[in-house]
């Protein structure tokens, strides 16, 4: 896996697979890989054993309930280029790590299942790519099950989301009376088992093969395919990158069906890398200067080394081996020892990446998510968040003695995104803060498996969060005064107003007008 290329980063493109959970993500992933001739043998979310443990998922929780709950990266070459591909979690429950992952990726695949159109966490995900003019390409999965009608997918997509709808293949039937998909693009027709055959007599001429078809479905499929191709717009490559078109796949990822093909117009279409916005100045990836950030922290990838490594999305120039970049944060200089490519859990030493690459970078807690790392004029990448969280739970420890293990795992599942974590000024323990109680699960689990703590997560008298921006310190001195048992720090440092409800956050907004009760805090920028 080689990250020079004669074109350098023109060659590279980084993407992302949103969807809803149960759409069929994790074997669309495999199934690209597969065609893409980097994997041999796919494993099956629901099979059992062995087989089950998915090429994506590797942690232990994620294998027993078949979900993807962190973001793995995975390199490899297709067509000439060098491709990757950030896998999100599907899970609502984690969708702050998934909009981290996010402004790490220049263009995203969205799922939809065939059958349940656009689902709630689709929407979501799509909005976080809308803010960031993500292109999208879109892949309807599970047309060989009972599905919804064409037309009426393409009418919700483009209803539901704002988005210009340009189909590139159009499934003939769907569940038992599938019968195959016409190739709009080539003019050619792909079979059920997802072979396209091997002579293009045009779309007219395939259509015409089932007009007095006698199945119901068939013969909806083709009126479908007559309105269309009268109503909707042409492929605009312009539109698609500008975010407001999306060319739509049909197929089976299960099956392999349209995979090859969706494979394909990622190669084509998916853009190469972007300008990142950044203060004072935004990235450009031609520049000299090496540039990256930081948007994932994985600890214990490989629990028998106890180690930790930061996701590093090469902006600009080249970062090497051994060269020394500078954490802006910090303002401390660290030296790039070994870095590493990913695939899934496999790691490969990475010599050389360009923009559009991610590499692991192996550190001691000296990196968190946000940071920006560079050997140019300093510069802060911007657009990664924390959001305000929507459970807000106490940590009670089972065995008062681990009270240091207790500190350091939640602050290594705090920087890695699991949780967010409060430490109040005043008394002992901590609080944790969560987008949903599937986080608070893993919380407990992974630090029973990984630091030998025992924790129990109980209620709690706050409801959310709001960190505060101070513009007088005499106004913040009085309202801690005040409200002392409900000022926290996060693990920056940085104050937090632990409010038990929303009434007493704006009851203080107003008291206190020098103050400002933040819902988000960029986590390249201290509040």
């Amino acid at each position: 896996m080689s990250a020079s290329a004669p074109t350098g980063y023109q060659t590279r493109r980084t993407f992302a697979i949103i969807s809803h959970p149960d759409a069929g993500k994790t074997t669309l992933t495999e199934k690209l890989l597969l065609n893409s001739g980097a994997i041999h043998l796919a494993g099956e979310v629901k099979e059992r054993g062995e087989r089950r443990r998915t090429r994506s998922d590797w942690m232990e929780i994620e294998q027993k309930r078949g979900i993807s709950i962190t973001s793995s990266v995975m390199t490899f070459e297709h067509d000439g280029l060098t491709l990757n591909l950030l896998d999100t979690p599907g899970h609502a429950d984690f969708s702050e790590d998934t909009y981290r992952t996010l402004t790490a990726v220049d263009s995203a695949i969205m799922v939809l299942d065939a059958a349940k159109g656009i689902e709630a966490q689709t929407r979501k995900l799509f909005e976080v790519c809308r803010m960031r003019d993500i292109p999208i390409i879109t892949f309807v999965n599970k047309i060989d099950r009972e599905a919804r009608d064409t037309l009426e997918i393409l009418d919700e997509i483009m209803e539901t989301l704002a988005l210009d709808t340009v189909p590139m293949m159009w499934p003939v039937g769907a569940g038992v009376d599938f019968s195959g998909m016409i190739d709009l693009e080539r003019g050619r027709f792909v079979a059920p088992d997802g072979q396209p055959e091997a002579q293009a007599p045009g779309v007219d001429a395939i259509a015409s093969r089932y007009a007095n078809s006698q199945n119901r479905q068939i013969a909806l499929a083709m009126e479908g395919l007559e309105l269309a191709s009268g109503s909707l717009p042409q492929f605009d490559r312009a539109a698609y990158e500008e975010g407001t078109l999306t060319p739509v796949y049909f197929g089976s990822a299960l099956k392999s069906i349209g995979v090859r093909e969706l494979l394909e117009a990622v190669c084509r279409f998916a853009p190469p890398p972007r300008i990142q916005p950044a203060a004072p100045t935004p990235v450009d990836p031609g520049d000299p200067a090496c540039t990256g950030f930081v948007f994932k922290v994985q600890a214990n990838m490989d629990p028998n080394h106890r180690d930790r490594v930061a996701f590093v999305r090469v902006a600009s120039g080249t970062l090497k081996r051994g060269m020394r970049l500078k954490n802006v944060r910090s303002g401390k200089d660290l030296k790039v020892a070994n870095p590493m490519f990913f695939f899934a859990r496999e790691r490969e030493l990475a010599d050389e990446a360009v923009a559009g690459d991610v590499v692991g970078i192996p550190n001691h807690g000296t990196l968190s998510v946000g940071d920006t790392l560079t050997d140019g004029a300093d510069v802060t990448v911007t657009g990664i968040p924390n959001f305000a969280p929507e459970l807000l739970r106490r940590v009670h420890l089972s065995d008062a003695s681990k009270t240091k293990q207790l500190a350091k795992a939640l602050n290594d599942l705090a920087e890695e995104g699991v949780v967010q974590v409060f430490k109040p000024t005043l008394g002992a323990g901590y609080y944790v803060g969560a987008v949903g109680p599937l986080q608070l699960e893993v919380l407990t689990s992974r630090a029973q498996a990984e630091y030998g703590v025992q924790i129990r997560i109980e209620p709690a008298q706050y409801v959310t969060a709001r960190w505060v921006k101070v513009k007088d310190k005499t106004q913040f001195e009085k309202f801690s005064a005040i409200h002392r048992l409900n000022v926290a720090e996060d693990r920056y440092g940085d104050p937090v107003f632990l409010a038990p409800s929303q009434w007493e956050i704006d009851r203080c907004a107003k008291d206190y007008p020098e103050l400002t009760f933040l819902a988000t805090k960029d986590r390249g920028i201290t509040a």
